[in-house]
């Protein structure tokens, strides 16, 4: 395997994300508040591209089995709220299910952390209770099977979007796919890569692993709805001032003021696109685990090392690849922890041997 090039002529664009994380596990239910069928979609951390398929599926079938749910018409107004990577499948779902009056409401449509997202199919960078695991492994199943028909071609609504390659782990426990092995994966195999330098990784890799496209997706999810809902940009400060009989609140972080859920909290993360790579060294993705680390800001991080197939809408032909990548519960852009950037580049160059200058 060839090491990308990360000198600093090979390094684009630097992004930050704030990961929508509900310590205990994402929420997912169902309840009534007054007059309104309200259901909460939220909370995935990291895992958001992960389980977003799987998750719109399971809350919009626990909706439409409820009481209140069962009583209401196909062409019933439904608002679904935020229009993030969770929101924008939530709409789907309900247009696959034969829903005509839905109505996505956001304060913005773009530039979300759905957008900057790497895209590796995984779940990370999430705290769920043990009762919750059963049913985030089978939302993970049906989601890989959404994206793998994506990749294969079989998907009747969207062309492009995510590709099959090979993902890489220190183990099979940290990759968290091992639930999905005997479903929808193959067992993974135990590698070596040599860098072609004298450096060599002992790994294992799961040759069926899933990269989603995030930027990509999410244009291929807004051209699928434009026409079959309404979408509208105004901040939503209160649920029950929605119209709408069956409200879905997909809010990610909104949601902690939203909704007063005090478990919610950010997860930051820090990106770097590559630029100017060779394209054929890049089709496979990486994800390594390192020791945690406290930022100048205070905060504890858990570092890592991750490598994806990524693309900005626009670039170049060359211009493939980014790499992160940080955990830091609790940051905000108030809090950047911009050091993490530098530490990531010689955390990456220490994995492939490159020497650090």
């Amino acid at each position: 395997m060839n090491p990308p090039k990360l000198d600093r002529a090979y390094l684009g664009q630097r992004i930050h994300c704030y990961r929508p994380m509900r310590r205990g596990s994402p929420n997912l239910s169902v309840e009534t508040q007054g007059k309104q069928l309200i259901a909460h979609n939220y909370g995935h951390g990291g895992s958001g591209w992960t389980l977003a398929p799987g998750s719109a599926a399971y809350v919009v079938g626990l909706a439409q089995q409820s009481a209140q749910g069962r009583s209401l018409a196909k062409d019933a107004p439904i608002t679904v709220v935020g229009a993030g990577v969770i929101g924008l499948f939530t709409a789907y779902e309900l247009v696959k299910r034969g829903c005509t009056n839905v109505t996505v409401v956001a304060d913005r449509f773009d530039g979300l952390t759905s957008h900057k997202a790497g895209g590796l199919l995984a779940p990370v960078s999430m705290d769920n209770a043990p009762a919750m695991q059963r049913i985030i492994d089978q939302i993970g199943v049906d989601a890989y099977r959404f994206f793998a028909s994506v990749a294969k071609g079989t998907n009747v609504d969207f062309a492009k979007g995510a590709t099959i390659c090979p993902a890489y782990f220190e183990n099979r426990e940290e990759s968290g796919l091992e639930p999905y092995v005997g479903q929808v994966m193959e067992p993974a195999k135990d590698v070596t890569l040599d860098f072609g330098n004298g450096t060599t990784r002992d790994m294992v890799v799961y040759d069926d692993g899933i990269f989603m496209e995030p930027a990509a997706m999410m244009q291929s999810l807004r051209a699928y709805l434009e026409g079959k809902v309404t979408f509208a940009q105004r901040k939503v400060t209160s649920l029950a001032d929605l119209p709408a009989a069956l409200v879905f609140n997909c809010t990610g972080l909104g949601a902690r003021e939203l909704q007063r859920d005090q478990e919610m909290v950010s997860v930051q993360g820090h990106l770097i696109m590559l630029k100017d790579q060779v394209p054929a060294d890049l089709q496979s993705m990486v994800l390594v685990y390192y020791a945690k680390g406290k930022t100048v800001s205070g905060q504890e991080a858990k570092r890592s090392f991750y490598i994806f197939p990524k693309r900005l809408p626009g670039s170049g032909a060359n211009d493939i690849g980014v790499f992160g990548g940080t955990f830091i519960e609790g940051a905000t852009p108030q809090t950047p922890n911009d050091e993490e950037f530098q530490i990531m580049i010689d955390g990456a160059k220490r994995f492939y041997g490159i020497p650090v200058s």
